[in-house]
């Protein structure tokens, strides 16, 4: 199967964190917006945000109040780099060339995905996110 499934573009739906105690939050509020791509070359986009942030006082992005910029960056996530399909264990990896959280940049982030019908599921191995470990589950559907 390999990238063919992935080649697209997809629109998120949902994004959601799953403690252990199962318990789900939604970091990004309940209606995110979001987009990620996936070309045949192996190259890979993704940005999800929080709809209807804030916007900064001055109009100048150099130029945010501490909060502003705080509400920005935990509003919104976007990476990209290069992606490998591992067909045996059904996941996916991320290789970052660039990402807002600058400790990405240059690892590996493995998703394990599920396809069904035009929809794509990655779900994240446990990791730490708000001070607890989580696994994310981001619901996209393809639009292109």
């Amino acid at each position: 199967m390999g990238r063919e499934r992935f080649i697209g573009t997809w629109k998120l739906i949902s994004f959601e964190l799953r403690r252990p105690d199962h318990e789900v939050t939604y970091p990004i509020g309940e209606n995110p917006m979001g987009v990620i791509m996936y070309d045949e070359h192996g190259n890979m986009s993704g940005q999800i945000m929080r709809r209807h942030r804030p916007a900064f006082a001055s109009g100048d992005h150099l130029q945010g109040e501490a909060s502003e910029i705080r509400a920005a960056f935990e509003g919104y996530m976007a990476y990209c780099g290069r992606y490998e399909v591992n067909d045996e264990d059904e996941s996916v990896s991320h290789i970052l060339e660039c990402c807002l959280f600058p400790n990405w940049i240059g690892t590996s982030q493995k998703r394990f995905f599920e396809f069904s019908k035009k929809r794509l599921l990655l779900k994240t191995p446990p990791m730490l996110l708000g001070g607890g470990e989580n696994i994310v589950h981001a619901l996209w559907e393809r639009i292109a």
